[in-house]
């Protein structure tokens, strides 16, 4: 999987994370939908450093 690739899936991960912790999750726990909505926070920095490591130098 080539690095574009990668960094739209994570980015597709990030935004569901998001609107799964707020649209649904948050009705059942409030401390789950903080927890997720973390973990999404980590994942665009982890995105740019995978799409701006070049495999192909």
């Amino acid at each position: 999987m080539g690095t574009k690739s990668s960094y739209l899936v994570l980015m597709g991960i990030c935004v569901g994370l998001f609107v799964l912790a707020w649209v649904v999750v948050r009705h059942y726990s409030l401390v789950a939908a903080v927890v997720m909505s973390a973990v999404a926070a980590v994942i665009p920095p982890v995105a740019a450093m995978i799409a701006n490591s070049r495999e192909d130098r």
